[in-house]
């Protein structure tokens, strides 16, 4: 008896608890946010649960969603054919991820060479990823599609992940056998039979496979201390203006231990707000692929990356 007042002391808020996780749920899963904080959250939400079909078709208004989709196909359809040399390459590599017993196979075959990079490398590393860091920025500051609060976010981005890529214990075994063991179990789950099936995949069956490489390539940035899902997971979001149907929202972020900050610039469609980057990012892919094929084009370049183009400015 002398339990029951806190248990009706606690109804009332495992209720509220209760309709806002449905709430938030259900701001992730419709199209657009009806707020611009509430846009920017579902494409996080999205983001770290790797959905990306519900982060294309919630960050884009219906008529962008449906553009990516039916360009995807055409895309697929405007890549040159694959030779015979670098199908049978496709084939070996996946034979050598997919067999019988490919974890201790390949570990077997890495862990002498670890020892011997580790010797060869080990004080070379930084010296190496600091060329990366250089080639980098100049990558940064060279982008014509970057503006400049863009570029500064990207080299805040660098100095953080430059300084861990230094650290980090690429050489050690134990590690190495996790790795290796992601690798395998990765490959097995993509279930990749030929280049042609990459080429005939529709937009769903592309978006499954981009979420079963994702949440591998999590696994493998984990297993050498970088989490995504608690950088994603340490997100705070603020409104910084909102005016005439356009909104900027500042995304705080904690990578590595390391504060950061981005914004997201939306816009208001039919009373919810999507992102402006990815809007045009469609526009522009859309546009490429009405111009006729030039030699060494290639069908992805035109697309956006949905991962990238998400987490650095929706």
């Amino acid at each position: 008896m002398r339990f029951r007042p806190l248990r009706r002391s606690l109804l009332p808020l495992v209720a509220v608890l209760a309709l806002a996780a449905c709430h938030h749920q259900d701001e992730a899963s419709q199209v657009g946010g009806s707020t611009p904080e509430a846009a920017v959250q579902g494409s996080i939400d999205l983001l770290k649960a790797g959905d990306f079909n519900g982060l294309w078709k919630h960050a884009l208004p219906p008529a962008e969603y449906a553009t990516l989709r039916a360009d995807w196909s055409r895309h697929n359809a405007n890549q040159p054919p694959v030779s015979a040399a670098d199908k049978a390459k496709f084939d070996e590599a996946v034979q050598k991820l997919t067999g019988p017993d490919a974890e201790n196979k390949l570990y077997a075959e890495l862990q002498p060479k670890l020892d011997q990079m580790e010797q060869q490398y080990k004080d070379q590393l930084p010296v190496m990823i600091s060329v990366g860091d250089a080639l980098l920025k100049n990558g940064v500051a060279q982008n014509k599609s970057l503006d400049g609060e863009q570029k500064t976010q990207a080299n805040q981005l660098i100095d953080v992940l430059v300084p861990w890529a230094k650290q980090a214990p690429w050489f050690d075994q134990a590690r190495a056998k996790q790795a290796v063991g992601v690798v395998v179990a990765t490959a097995r789950k993509l279930d990749l039979k030929s280049p042609d099936q990459l080429r005939s995949m529709d937009f769903d069956a592309a978006m499954a496979k981009y979420a079963t490489g994702y949440a591998g390539l999590k696994q493998l940035l984990a297993i050498y201390g970088l989490s995504v899902d608690d950088t994603l997971n340490s997100v705070k979001l603020s409104t910084l203006s909102s005016k005439d149907g356009r909104a900027v929202v500042k995304i705080d972020y904690t990578l590595l231990g390391k504060p950061l900050s981005a914004e997201s610039t939306l816009v208001q469609q039919d009373g919810r707000w999507y992102s402006e980057s990815l809007i045009n990012n469609v526009h522009e892919a859309h546009e490429r692929l009405q111009q006729p094929a030039t030699a060494g084009s290639t069908a992805l370049t035109a697309l956006p990356a949905p991962a990238a183009s998400t987490a650095t400015k929706n």
